[in-house]
């Protein structure tokens, strides 16, 4: 069980004016870097962007036919490029894709010019959430359990060098979103 976050609406503004670079959510898929992305943005009365949409904007094609036209290494230039991009123009908050933050360069300039923020979630709910839609192509290779399991064993070290790591549960986004905004206060 999970206490009760225990931040006030009239500290959020506070907290919101302290923060002087933009917010990068990190972790695997259905984790919700761009549910709770939102719902933390609003909170702090900042822009919300997804990466991976701006990357399809700026490709003007999806992610899975970027990877399959141009390959993986090809993908992952032109996504640091774009949260590059991303990081100068918005001091908001910014989904990453699952991905993004285990590229050493990608990782290197998130930590040096934002606040990442490490989105973790047990397996089981993200076996959940991501189950609710079929865009995941990864997922669809096999078993999304050991997928998952495995995704999360691989890219763990990279997302635990994120400065702040939040469990996000299976109850309401805003709740998880306040859970950010007391971690990144604490860590401030």
């Amino acid at each position: 069980m999970t206490a009760e976050p225990s931040l006030k609406d009239s500290d959020i503004a506070k907290i919101a004016a302290r923060i002087d670079r933009p917010i990068v959510l990190v972790g695997l898929m259905g984790a919700g870097k761009s549910t709770v992305g939102r719902r933390l943005a609003s909170m702090l009365a900042r822009d919300f962007i997804d990466a991976d949409d701006a990357i399809e904007e700026a490709a003007q094609r999806n992610v899975s036919e970027i990877f399959e036209e141009f390959g993986e290494a090809y993908f992952r230039d032109g996504e640091r490029r774009v949260i590059a991009r991303l990081i100068d123009e918005n001091s908001g908050v910014i989904a990453t894709g699952g991905g993004a933050f285990v590229d050493p360069e990608t990782r290197a300039l998130i930590l040096d010019r934002a606040i990442a923020v490490w989105i973790d979630c047990d397996i089981d709910t993200l076996v959940e959430r991501t189950s609710r839609r079929s865009h995941r192509p990864l997922l669809r290779t096999g078993d999304p359990k050991e997928i998952l399991t495995r995704l999360l064993d691989e890219r763990e070290p990279y997302y635990s060098q994120a400065q702040v790591r939040v469990l996000s549960e299976d109850g309401p986004h805003k709740d998880t979103a306040r859970a950010i905004i007391e971690a990144i206060d604490r860590w401030l």
